[in-house]
């Protein structure tokens, strides 16, 4: 396996040797999310054999994200299909957007801790950590110099949302949000779910608004790969739950 990060706003993550890639996984991070902030991540997926490509945050320079990711999507060498888009909080909104407004090459949507209306932020910089995860690693990574302090008080950038039609993204679509997100609850975002053609929304009970970073961060890329190989199956289902009374 790879990791190689090229810059504070640039990582990937790459299957092990000798493993055939299962698909491509292109991030897009935050309100003032550096790279790095994904290398838990990107290693868990990257060991299930699914590329993982980390682009620079939308709010800073949306021309240069765009750019970036339809770089990745020309570029064969890459990595192969499903190629899908995975956000978290203003990454998940413009990610969206980009296929909302007709991105062509992506074939799915992973959305976290998404922003569907703009709400007012942290404080100070104690009650954004509080916000944003309980998990102490993630902590950690977040009280260095991964992320950039105030970020999610900024506001959500408004043709962002107006542009995110649900009503307009034909792709499958995974959600994921934690139940104690204080920027935004579940019930905040299942009517923009709802309006999806085919989609999935999971509740991280207890997660806040990191949602692949907080302390189920286990279970939400356990979750991510489940969607991804139902995606490169076609299949509604693989793994079934039976009941084993009546």
């Amino acid at each position: 396996m790879t990791a190689a990060a090229e810059s504070p706003t640039l990582a990937e993550w790459s299957e092990p040797d000798g493993v055939v890639p299962r698909g491509t996984l292109i991030v897009l991070p935050g309100r003032g999310e550096q790279a790095g902030i994904y290398a838990r991540l990107g290693r868990r997926l990257s060991a299930d054999g699914y590329r993982v490509l980390v682009v620079p945050e939308p709010t800073t320079d949306s021309e240069q994200t765009t750019e970036r990711v339809r770089a990745v999507l020309a570029d064969a060498g890459s990595g192969p299909h499903p190629r899908v888009l995975v956000g978290s909080d203003t990454g998940a909104l413009f990610a969206a957007a980009l296929v909302a407004d007709g991105l062509p090459g992506v074939d799915a949507l992973v959305l976290a801790g998404l922003p569907v209306a703009s709400t007012e932020g942290p404080a100070g910089w104690a009650e954004e950590l509080d916000a944003r995860t309980a998990c102490p690693v993630h902590l950690g990574v977040l009280d260095g110099a991964a992320v950039r302090r105030g970020a999610l008080a900024e506001p959500v950038p408004a043709a962002w949302i107006r542009t995110a039609i649900p009503e307009r993204i034909e792709i499958p679509v995974l959600g994921l949000h934690g139940t104690a997100d204080p920027l935004g609850t579940v019930d905040t975002v299942r009517d923009w779910y709802a309006r999806l053609g085919e989609a999935e929304l999971v509740a991280i009970v207890g997660g806040r608004h990191d949602a692949l970073n907080d302390q189920s961060h286990r279970t939400a890329a356990a979750t991510v790969v489940l969607f991804l190989e139902r995606l490169r199956a076609g299949l509604p289902e693989i793994a079934r739950r039976e009941r084993v009374r009546a």
